[in-house]
């Protein structure tokens, strides 16, 4: 499965963006988006700021599970208390073709994006991204809505990638 991971901002603005493959079931981490498709990630993100803005007032929880849904991919969010969005799409791999599936294969997170499993996998994400947020956004030197270009935040959110998806 390949992801791509924004957080955007109080005014709709990105403030952060990693692109990742999946790393369980032997997969090497790196993204597989269609490279005539791959403009279109930060398109498909911020089309549905629309959306999570009319759930986030019907759902009290902070992680909206999968909000939107554009063709292959999959929109999933998590909101923070200062209304910042982290907004994860995932684009399920294709099955490799072969005369006998296993249920295991059925359930893996890479088969199945609305799957419990991968929604557990997703929230889990999602929290730990935001405990390394959290701790980002308390350095004095750190504004609302500025733009986190830390080496240091993109490995920890690539980490917890490698780690739950």
């Amino acid at each position: 499965m390949s992801y791509y991971f924004c957080i955007v901002g109080t005014k709709d603005n990105p403030l952060f963006e990693h692109e990742f493959g999946t790393s369980k079931q032997g997969g090497d981490g790196i993204a597989r988006f269609r490279e005539e498709a791959r403009h279109m990630n930060q398109f498909i993100v911020h089309s549905s700021l629309d959306i999570v803005e009319e759930v986030q007032w019907l759902n009290g929880q902070m992680y909206l599970k999968n909000i939107d849904r554009f063709q292959n991919n999959y929109i999933s969010c998590f909101l923070t208390g200062g209304t910042i969005k982290f907004l994860l799409l995932h684009l399920p791999s294709t099955p490799a073709p072969s005369s006998t599936t296993s249920s295991r294969a059925s359930t893996s997170i890479a088969a199945n994006p609305t799957s419990q499993a991968t929604e557990d996998a997703i929230r889990q994400f999602m929290m730990e991204v935001y405990e390394v947020w959290v701790k980002t956004i308390m350095n004095p030197f750190y504004r609302v809505n500025m733009e986190v270009k830390s080496p240091v935040f993109r490995q920890r959110v690539a980490a917890a990638g490698r780690k739950y998806l």
